[in-house]
């Protein structure tokens, strides 16, 4: 039952960090003709979104709260 607490702890802190923390999304964007190649790369950051977020928490508590439950 510590795996099912393990996971659950990880899924938990999963679902906080990602309420603070943007993901990087990177974009190749250019013209190649013949041997030149003219490029740029973008960076976009996003966020995942809070109900993502609210599920990551909750499914981690809740395996954390099962695997206590099933222990005793």
């Amino acid at each position: 039952m510590k795996a099912l607490f393990a996971v659950g702890l990880v899924v938990l802190i999963l679902g906080i960090a990602s309420l603070f923390i943007p993901f990087p999304h990177y974009e190749s964007h250019g013209i190649k003709a013949g041997d030149v190649n003219i490029g740029v790369q973008t960076k976009h950051t996003e966020r995942i979104s809070p109900i993502i977020s609210g599920v990551l928490i909750l499914g981690g508590t809740g395996m954390m709260i099962a695997s206590g439950r099933r222990s005793a």
